[in-house]
């Protein structure tokens, strides 16, 4: 049987992460075992606690950081230590609804694709309205992005991206974003490899500030900076 890695970045996520490993744990994965794999980036709300209840427990791996050092220094820690055939990132926060994995996995079981991006613009699934100036960043940075990796992608910085394991292996010795900037650098590497790329519209619950999200402007501004430097500059 071929194995799904749900890699979990998380960090103060004390209101959500109970809910969310056990929703990814009884998550439709299109017939694939599962190993969940947990990486605390330092949190000091209690989440951490709570994990402790996971450890011990299989298909939950859980592993911590010794202080935040961000979503991509989560997400590369939790890329080394995945071994499944196939790998999806999750968030902590049920902004995403892991009931959709078959849906996202299915290009990739079918040998259609290499990489799986789960877009929140495209197909009719609900989709919380929230934050216009959001969108509209979005817009600007998913469209920017395009223009340097010639994809036509509609949304760069979803959560849902799944790997087959040699899409994974090809991309992830290169990785070195320690923030938000992941995403953009998924996106420039993808393209570099000249992976076959498909996208599926996925449902999506935002939460507000007061909610917890965290990402804010100045990551936006970042992202268009790291757009040009991942694909122009680096080598």
């Amino acid at each position: 049987m071929k194995t799904l890695s749900v890699v979990i970045p998380v960090y103060n996520e004390a209101a959500t992460i109970e809910r969310v490993c056990v929703a990814v744990a009884r998550a439709d994965s299109g017939g694939l075992k599962k190993e969940i794999i947990i990486v605390d980036d330092g949190s000091t709300d209690g989440t951490r606690e709570l994990l402790r209840r996971f450890e011990q427990q299989p298909p939950y791996r859980v592993l911590y950081q010794n202080r935040n050092a961000g979503k991509g220094a989560a997400l590369r820690r939790a890329f080394a230590a995945a071994t499944g055939d196939y790998v999806i990132i999750q968030d902590a926060d049920l902004e995403y609804d892991p009931a959709e994995f078959a849906r996202v996995l299915a290009p990739l079981m079918e040998g259609k694709a290499d990489v799986v991006y789960g877009s929140r613009f495209i197909g009719s699934l609900p989709r919380r309205a929230l934050f216009f100036w959001h969108y509209v960043g979005n817009r600007v940075i998913t469209t920017v992005s395009n223009i340097f990796t010639n994809l036509n992608l509609s949304d760069v910085e979803t959560c849902y991206k799944a790997f087959t394991r040699a899409a994974l292996t090809r991309i992830s010795p290169r990785l070195t974003s320690n923030r938000f900037g992941i995403e953009i650098e998924l996106t420039a590497e993808v393209a570099r490899a000249h992976l076959r790329v498909v996208e599926v519209g996925i449902s999506y619950a935002g939460r507000t500030y007061e909610e917890g999200k965290k990402i804010g402007w100045r990551d936006g501004f970042e992202a268009l900076w790291l757009i040009v430097w991942y694909n122009l500059f680096r080598r």
